[in-house]
């Protein structure tokens, strides 16, 4: 009987890392086949280019990549999925004072699953990516996810919200490297894109101009309202919910004795409320949509790490699962600065991802 190789699906956004991915891939026996995801049609928006994933751009270092591989290519239509559940996400989560991380939200519902359904309906048996992050099977078979080596680049607190049945299917080949491990492999393969910078906008706002992208899908939120201080009392006029976040100091125009940041958003009255540096700090929050990678290992409060943004270091915390562990209510041992309802906290024990959810 012959033997077949293995076939995987690499989703190639056009940057170095998922190019790597699939010639590293090849190189080892796989047979690979590359999957482009069209998000967002960059015509609405009159930009073109852009530091973004999947600019036009992008398309064409993906194409480039996988003619020179010589790999199958297609390009999968997801901007319905991706509006619908990403774009109009985002702007519900700032309409409601909140500040949304549509990256989590692709991954989750886009990323893994359109995406992973289209690899499987190519007869791949796993999706690969050129995520920074570890999974690793169990004696007992169970599949976990774990923090990247490349502290810089660890990208496991985008990948929380994955489905626990999705994991045995999924492949990070690049959890174990440093970036400038990767850019290596990349010269080695001859891969023409191995010194491109990384991507840093958001796909749909790819100049980071998030005014001229509210001004244009949701007008609402950049109509100018009060800035008020936490007793009510107006200090100037603001340019429009969508145009803040939490802990922000710059842009707010006022003058005043001592520097005010935004503390919260009252989205209902269209106000932007500040304050001191010290109201910023709060050692408590709650999740909801709560997803779990491992086994619940307690009843009751239980300590872990938490991150409550991406760039932050885990700080101890006890969680505590209510409503059949969706809803979680988090205490920190030290307060902590700007928590930012919308945002994702992700929750560690050692570097194994363990759960997380939305701040609520």
């Amino acid at each position: 009987m012959k033997h077949h190789k293995e076939r995987v699906a690499v989703a190639m956004s056009g940057g170095v890392d998922s190019s790597t991915v699939a010639a590293w891939l090849l190189e080892q026996g796989y047979e690979v086949i590359g999957l482009n995801m069209q998000l967002w049609d960059h015509a609405q928006t009159g930009i073109s280019g852009g530091r973004t994933c999947c600019a036009s751009d992008d398309l064409h270092d993906a194409r480039r990549v996988a003619e020179r591989l010589g790999i199958p290519f297609y390009v999968v239509n997801l901007e319905d999925p991706f509006r619908s559940a990403v774009v109009d996400d985002f702007i519900a989560a700032y309409a409601a004072g909140q500040t949304p991380n549509p990256c989590v939200r692709c991954n989750q519902v886009v990323k893994f699953s359109h995406l992973l359904a289209k690899a499987k309906a190519l007869d791949a048996t796993a999706l690969a990516t050129g995520h920074y992050a570890v999974l690793r099977r169990t004696a007992s078979g169970h599949h976990e996810l774990w923090r990247g080596v490349d502290p810089a680049k660890d990208q496991s607190y985008f990948l929380f919200a994955t489905p626990l049945e999705q994991l045995p299917f999924l492949r990070f080949p690049l959890g174990p490297l440093t970036k400038e491990q990767t850019r290596g492999l990349a010269q080695k393969f001859g891969l023409h894109n191995a010194t491109k910078r990384e991507s840093q906008d958001l796909c749909f706002v790819p100049d980071g101009d998030y005014r001229a992208f509210f001004s244009r899908h949701a007008p609402t939120l950049v109509t100018s309202g009060e800035i008020v201080d936490q007793e009510g009392r107006p200090l100037g006029q603001h340019h429009g919910i969508g145009c803040y976040t939490i802990g922000q100091r710059h842009g707010l125009g006022i003058a005043a004795p001592r520097p005010l940041f935004v503390v919260s958003i009252d989205a209902a009255r269209n106000r932007i409320i500040v304050g001191p540096v010290e109201s910023l700090y709060k050692d408590r929050l709650e999740v909801i949509h709560a997803n779990w990678l491992a086994r619940y290992p307690w009843e009751g409060p239980h300590p872990v790490g938490a991150r409550i943004r991406y760039a932050a270091t885990p700080q101890p915390v006890t969680v505590e699962p209510m409503d059949d562990h969706h809803r979680v209510k988090v205490r920190f041992k030290q307060p902590q600065r700007a928590i930012t309802p919308g945002q994702a906290c992700v929750f560690y024990v050692g570097d194994q991802v363990i759960g997380g959810g939305w701040i609520l």
